[in-house]
C-alpha cells in the first residue's frame, strides 16, 4: 500500500509558545499568593500551578465533551489538556497510509475555545496499535513509522505545545521493552522517532514518557542513561515525561524531586502527564488522607523544580478513570469523584504542595513517633521498626533520616536502609507527616551497626510468606504481594533465589511487572514459565532475587507483583494453584522457593 505523503503545513492563528504563555499569564492573575489576602473563592488548580510558571491540566476523552457539567470543569479548572486515546496510532491510521484526525482536532478546538494548551499523547507506542503494524517485516517498520510522525505530528503542527513522541520505552528492570519497533531498529528506533517528530513540528517539545520512573530506580536510571546518550549525540529531545501512576498501599515514590531535578540538570524539562492516586476500595479515612498527601508531595516537587512545567491528571474525575477496569477492586483516583464533585482534600492538598496559602486550616503536626529500633542487620541494611504517630486527622508517612539527612520515606512503621558500608554504626530518626505537609519533631534517635562484610555469608532457611491484592478472580491480571522471610539463625543471600507462583492459563504470551518492592524492584527479575499441562498450574510466574542479603528472621516486605496476558483479555483464577484469600502476610506452601533450581520451602503441584 503507498503511504500517504505528509500534509503541507496549515497557517496558525499564533505560535504555540506565544499561545502556552498567554494562557499561563491569563490563569496567574487571580492567584492569591501565599501570604497575601485571599479572594472570596479559591482559585483553580490551573491558577494555583501558574502562580509557580506551570500548567495543570487534565486528560480527556472526546466522547466527555459532550457532556455539559463535565465540559465545564475541563474548560475552567485546567490549563491544558491531553488527548486520552484519540491521537493514538489505532485511531488515527487504522489502515497503513489512511489517516484520521477528528477525534484529535474535537480536543484541539475546545482547548483553543477555552485558551488551553494541548499536549498530543502518542506517537509511538507498543500498545493500541493496528496489527498490521505488528504484521510489517522488519524493514517496513522504520519507514511506517517516520510517515506516521510526518503525518500525524504534521497536521497538528503549530496547535501542540508538546509531544509523548516515545510512550513506555522500558520495562521495569530497565531494560529495553519489546515492540515492533524495537524488534525491528533495537533502541535507535527512539531516535530515528525524535528525529522524525523535529522535522514534522519543528515549534513542538518532544518527551519521551513512561511509568514507574517517578523516582530514584532501575528504570528511572535506564531512562536518565537514556536521556543523557540522547543529548550528547545531538537527537532532538526537549523533556521527560513521568506518568504519575500512584497508589496509596505502595511508599511514596523515593526522591522523587531529586529525581526530577537531575532530569533538569540535563537541561530538560520535566513534566508529570498521568497523575492518578488509586486505592484498594472501599476508601478508609487513613487512605483518604495518604492519597491526599501523595497528590500534595508531586505538586510540593515539581513547584520546587524550575524545569517541572506542569502536572496533568489522568482524567480528573473517577467517572472516566481507568483504573478500575485494569486494577480490580481498586479505583477512587481522581480530584473529582464520579459525580463530578471535587474531593476537596484533595484539591486542598494540591494548592498546599504548589504553595497556596488557604488559610490557617490544620497546623497540628502528628505526635512525634516513639520506640525506634533496629530489628535487623545484614552487612549493606538496617531494618527499622517504630510506633506510630497519632493525628487529628491522619498520618499519612514517615521520614527516615540517618545522620539528620533524609533517606526515605514509609507510608507503614518499618523501613530497610540499603546500600550500607560493612561494619559501620549508624544513627536514624523518624518524623510522622499528615496530610496538610505538617510534620512532626524527630523521635529519639536509634543506633545500629551493620554486620562484617567478607565472603557469602552462612544460609539461613527461607519461606514466602502472600496476600491477595486481588479480590477479583476474573478480571485482566493475576496480582500478589509476597514477601521472602529468613526462618535460620544466620543472615543468607538472596542472590539467586527463585519464587514460582503458579496458575493456569494457555494464553500465547504474558507481560510482567514489579509495581512496588520495600528493596527496590531492580533487585528482582520477573518472567512467566510454561509448566506443561499441569492442572491449575501449567505456568508460573518466576520471581529472581538479583542481590541482596536477609537478616535473621528478617523479611523483604511487600514485593507487589502483576502479570497480565498480551492481548489483555481475562483471566479465571479460581482454580489457580498457588491463589489464596489471605489480606495479611500468611506462610504459603502452595508457592515454591528455589535455590539452585532445587526446591527448598513449600509443595510444588
Amino acid at each position: 500500500m503507498p503511504l500517504a505523503p505528509r500534509p503541507p503545513a496549515r497557517s496558525r492563528r499564533r505560535s504555540i509558545t506565544t499561545f502556552f504563555a498567554t494562557a499561563l499569564m491569563a490563569a496567574s492573575v487571580a492567584v492569591a499568593l501565599p501570604g497575601a489576602s485571599a479572594s472570596a473563592a479559591d482559585p483553580t488548580l490551573q491558577q494555583v500551578a501558574a502562580s509557580k510558571g506551570k500548567f495543570f491540566g487534565s486528560a480527556s476523552e472526546v466522547s466527555s465533551l459532550n457532556e455539559a457539567p463535565y465540559a465545564a470543569i475541563l474548560g475552567t479548572e485546567f490549563g491544558q489538556i491531553t488527548p486520552a486515546n484519540s491521537m493514538k496510532w489505532e485511531n488515527t491510521e487504522r489502515n497503513q497510509g489512511q489517516f484520521t484526525y477528528s477525534g484529535g482536532q474535537s480536543i484541539v478546538d475546545f482547548a483553543q475555545s477555552h485558551s488551553q494548551t494541548v499536549r498530543g499523547h502518542t506517537l509511538v507506542w507498543h500498545n493500541q496499535l493496528p496489527g498490521w503494524v505488528s504484521q510489517l517485516p522488519a524493514s517496513q517498520v522504520r519507514p511506517a513509522m517516520e510517515n506516521h510522525i510526518a503525518n500525524v505530528a504534521g497536521h497538528f503542527a503549530g496547535d501542540i505545545y508538546a509531544w509523548d513522541v516515545v510512550n513506555e520505552a522500558f520495562n521495569d528492570d530497565g531494560t529495553f521493552r519489546s515492540s515492533p519497533f524495537y524488534n525491528a531498529m533495537g533502541k535507535d528506533y527512539i531516535a530515528y522517532a525524535l528525529r522524525a517528530a523535529r522535522a514534522a513540528d519543528p515549534n513542538a517539545k518532544l518527551y519521551i514518557n513512561d511509568y514507574n520512573i517517578d523516582g530514584m530506580g532501575a528504570k528511572s536510571d535506564a531512562m536518565y542513561n537514556l536521556a543523557r546518550d540522547l543529548k550528547a549525540a545531538g537527537v532532538p529531545l526537549d523533556g521527560i515525561g513521568i506518568q504519575g501512576h500512584l497508589a496509596v498501599q505502595y511508599g511514596f515514590p523515593y526522591q522523587m524531586q531529586q529525581n526530577f531535578q537531575r532530569f533538569a540538570d540535563l537541561g530538560l524539562d520535566v513534566a508529570v502527564t498521568e497523575l492518578d492516586v488509586r486505592m484498594q476500595t472501599p476508601s478508609t479515612t487513613q487512605k483518604l488522607a495518604t492519597q491526599a498527601d501523595y497528590y500534595r508531595q508531586v505538586a510540593a516537587a515539581c513547584a520546587a523544580v524550575t524545569r517541572c512545567v506542569g502536572i496533568t491528571v489522568w482524567d480528573f474525575t473517577d467517572k472516566y478513570s481507568w483504573v478500575p477496569g485494569t486494577f480490580g477492586g481498586e479505583g477512587l483516583a481522581c480530584p473529582w469523584d464520579d459525580q463530578l464533585r471535587p474531593k476537596t482534600q484533595v484539591i486542598d492538598a494540591i494548592r498546599t504542595g504548589f504553595g497556596y496559602d488557604s488559610g490557617p486550616g490544620d497546623t497540628d503536626p502528628p505526635t512525634v513517633p516513639t520506640g525506634l529500633r533496629a530489628t535487623g542487620t545484614t552487612s549493606s541494611s538496617v531494618s527499622l521498626a517504630w510506633t506510630a504517630s497519632t493525628d487529628d486527622t491522619a498520618v499519612t508517612g514517615y521520614d527516615v533520616y540517618r545522620g539528620g539527612t533524609r533517606v526515605g520515606t514509609a507510608s507503614g512503621t518499618t523501613y530497610t536502609d540499603t546500600g550500607l558500608a560493612a561494619s559501620t554504626t549508624y544513627s536514624y530518626t523518624v518524623r510522622a507527616r499528615d496530610a496538610a505537609g505538617n510534620v512532626s519533631d524527630p523521635s529519639a534517635a536509634a543506633g545500629a551497626t551493620t554486620q562484617a562484610g567478607g565472603g557469602e555469608p552462612p544460609a539461613g532457611g527461607l519461606k514466602v510468606q502472600y496476600k491477595t491484592n486481588d479480590t477479583s478472580a476474573t478480571d485482566n491480571a493475576v496480582r500478589m504481594t509476597l514477601q521472602l522471610v529468613n526462618t535460620g539463625s544466620e543472615a543468607r543471600s538472596l542472590t539467586g533465589v527463585e519464587v514460582r507462583y503458579w496458575f493456569s492459563d494457555q494464553a500465547s504470551s504474558y507481560t510482567t511487572w514489579c509495581d512496588w518492592a520495600q528493596l527496590g524492584c531492580g533487585n528482582f527479575t520477573h518472567s512467566v514459565v510454561a509448566n506443561g499441562s499441569t492442572a491449575g498450574a501449567d505456568h508460573y510466574l518466576r520471581l529472581t532475587a538479583t542481590g541482596g542479603n536477609l537478616a535473621p528472621g528478617a523479611a523483604t516486605g511487600e514485593i507487589q507483583l502483576r502479570l497480565h496476558k498480551a492481548d489483555w483479555s481475562n483471566f479465571n483464577e479460581s482454580d489457580d494453584y498457588s491463589k489464596g484469600t489471605a489480606t495479611s502476610f500468611t506462610d504459603a506452601p502452595k508457592i515454591g522457593v528455589y535455590v539452585g533450581g532445587q526446591l527448598i520451602w513449600g509443595t510444588a503441584p
